[in-house]
């Protein structure tokens, strides 16, 4: 069983910056692809970014260049820093991990951005 906490969410102004967390625990997942969700008021679950277990990132065409994903495999762990953010950012964030075709999910933690 994997665990998935993530941290770091909150309210900022756009254009500022965040940093998300989110540190496993169950297994090492330092094999396994990890990556970030989002979902907003309304709206479907979507797909943020996505990083291999090489750190081979992927990113949506809306946080490209603009959001960076990386790991830790010593701590287990995975990170979003997000940078010139706007109002359309605003959703819940979630870890996923994938192991043996099953995903894995943390409970998400809130960003939101003013205006």
């Amino acid at each position: 069983q994997v665990q998935l906490v993530e941290s770091g969410g909150g309210l900022v102004q756009a254009g500022g910056s965040m940093r998300l967390s989110c540190v496993a625990s169950g297994r090492s997942l330092s094999v396994n692809p990890m990556g970030w969700y989002r979902r907003a008021p309304g709206k479907e679950r979507e797909l943020v970014a996505t990083i291999t277990s090489g750190g081979s990132p992927t990113y949506a065409d809306s946080v490209k260049g603009r959001f960076t994903i990386s790991r830790d495999n010593a701590k287990n762990a995975v990170y979003l820093a997000m940078t010139s953010l706007r109002p359309e950012d605003t959703a819940v964030y979630i870890c996923n991990t994938r192991v043996t075709n099953v995903n894995y999910w943390g409970q998400g933690t809130q960003v939101t951005v003013s205006s």
